[in-house]
């Protein structure tokens, strides 16, 4: 954790900075989203970042706890808050390993671009899913780049080794969803804007 920490808040600053990759592939997601959620709803974000999408999903829902485990993103995130005087979502410190939740607590979890920076994801899938009320929905995006960015592997590897980049773990869409599924998710929505884009998956706690 310490490592990954340090990498998010050296470049939280610029993160921030950054425009989102594809606007209007964003703004799909937050509407499918959005329409899963009601006023009645207790969320939690993993690896919230800058808090750019617990903050736009606050008036739809009662409550969003949003954790990540960079203190450098997470004063952004209060900072943003602060000033749109938002008061339904708190920023915590956290790992996603760490975190914990009685069964049963959230309505929604949403994790976008972190399933694939995941040491073992399965434990964390089953977390989730234990979180989750009956019927709750697990919302993520995920880069899947098995099969189509093998060439950067070693790269990767690379930089991870000399704590340039972050942990990067490399499977198909394919198993991402057959993960959720032993999990004991039902996949209700999936969509790729593009191949090589993220895969945007609404499930359900079955």
């Amino acid at each position: 954790m310490a490592q990954a920490s340090r990498f998010w808040d050296r470049h939280a600053k610029g993160y921030a900075k950054r425009p989102v990759a594809d606007q209007t592939a964003y703004e799909k997601k937050l509407k499918v989203t959005q329409d899963y959620l009601r006023p009645d709803m207790d969320v939690l974000e993993l690896a919230c970042g800058t808090g750019t999408t617990a903050l736009l999903h606050a008036p739809f829902v009662k409550h969003i706890l949003a954790i990540d485990i960079s203190d450098g993103m997470l004063e952004i995130a209060r900072a943003k808050a602060e000033a749109g005087n938002v008061k339904n979502v708190n920023f915590e410190r956290s790992s996603i390993d760490d975190f914990e939740a009685n069964d049963a607590t959230y309505d929604a979890v949403i994790a976008h671009s972190i399933l694939h920076l995941l040491d073992d994801k399965r434990p964390i899938l089953e977390k989730i899913h234990r979180m989750l009320k009956p019927g709750g929905v697990f919302v993520s995006s995920t880069v899947c780049l098995s099969g189509t960015l093998r060439l950067l592997k070693p790269v990767l590897l690379l930089g991870r080794y000399f704590g340039l980049l972050p942990l990067v773990r490399f499977f198909t869409s394919e198993e991402l969803s057959n993960e959720l599924m032993e999990a004991g998710f039902r996949i209700d929505h999936q969509w790729q804007p593009e191949k090589g884009k993220a895969v945007f998956i609404v499930a359900t706690k079955a």
